[in-house]
């Protein structure tokens, strides 16, 4: 078995047609034909169907297909770290919810990092891409959270991909809301406050679940909702509609000017934090970003909704230690 026969079968699946891959790929039909059933033969499988109308996948193409996606993407993280690693570009990657917190630290690491033989990235995405970037190397760190509803699917997850979970802090959930919305002046809001109100929440994909939201009490019944991909359209519908979002309570620049948070009266508890692969490295960009993760965490003025875990206060003082020598 051959990487380079992996890549057909993957271009072939994409493109639906052996002719099609070979003009692209500059190659006979015939070459492609033939490397595909030579693949066939030492599998002992038939991985497409090939009749007039066409071609497509048997049911153990469909199988074999995924496994090869992972081996090609694998091979194409390690010659891309090596060949990263012989040269003097370095890079950074964080995929994570859409928390205003991990956008705020991302801008206080771009600005204490001066190397400009950098490259770094943060993607707000869904729960399923986080884990799936860093189980695949596609990111360094991923940050989401964890709750007593939906741990036990998500720890499974994690130990499937060997990720490990480190806690940064625990957060109250609260309700975001405009101004001069009618719950915004409560001092908190009970679960039955919310009943009459759209529901508001990102968009988690054709994987997503109650247990893969990114707001806590995903499962509350609800009668109306509205669902967004980026952080922008949200914090626009919230500074204009009666709706709600559930998050953590920590607003972003943007939502300091018309939108206020407000507990909810709930025993849920949000474990937020973040992931990283259990056998690869942090680099030093990597724990330059968890130094500003923390450091803004512990300077969080709101003691009875955000408790730092002990991680976070720890890095927080080995950090002030360094400095004072």
């Amino acid at each position: 078995m051959q990487l380079q026969q992996l890549r057909y079968v993957i271009a072939i699946a994409e493109m639906g047609s052996m002719n099609s891959v070979a003009r692209k790929l500059f190659i006979s039909q015939s070459s492609l034909s033939v490397a595909v059933k030579e693949l066939e033969g030492e599998l002992g499988i038939r991985i497409f169907n090939r009749s007039s109308k066409g071609i497509s996948l048997t049911s153990d193409g469909v199988e074999f297909l995924g496994y090869a996606r992972q081996v090609v993407e694998q091979a194409d993280l390690l010659r891309e770290h090596y060949t990263e690693r012989n040269s003097s570009q370095r890079r950074m990657s964080v995929s994570t919810q859409h928390y205003a917190f991990a956008v705020r630290a991302f801008i206080s690491f771009l600005q204490s990092w001066s190397d400009r033989s950098c490259d770094f990235s943060l993607h707000e995405t869904r729960t399923s891409e986080i884990i799936d970037d860093v189980r695949t190397f596609r990111s360094d760190i991923g940050i989401l959270y964890l709750s007593h509803y939906n741990e036990t699917v998500i720890r499974r997850r994690l130990d499937e991909g060997s990720l490990v979970f480190t806690s940064l802090f625990k957060a109250r959930p609260h309700v975001f809301v405009r101004d001069g919305h009618p719950l915004a002046s409560k001092p908190s809001v009970t679960v039955d406050d919310l009943a009459g109100y759209m529901r508001y929440d990102f968009e988690q994909g054709p994987e997503g679940s109650l247990y893969l939201s990114e707001e806590p009490l995903s499962e509350l019944a609800h009668t109306r909702r509205v669902t967004v991909s980026d952080r922008a359209t949200m914090t626009g519908i919230l500074s204009h509609c009666d709706g709600y979002l559930i998050s953590t309570g920590v607003r972003s620049d943007e939502m300091f000017s018309g939108i206020t948070s407000v507990p909810i009266q709930t025993d849920e508890v949000m474990n937020v934090g973040y992931i990283v692969h259990s056998q690869r490295r942090l680099s030093e960009l990597a724990r330059a970003y968890v130094r500003e993760l923390e450091k803004l965490i512990v300077s969080f003025d709101e003691p009875e909704d955000i408790v730092p875990s002990r991680a976070a206060l720890k890095g927080v003082g080995e950090a002030a230690g360094q400095d004072a020598h």
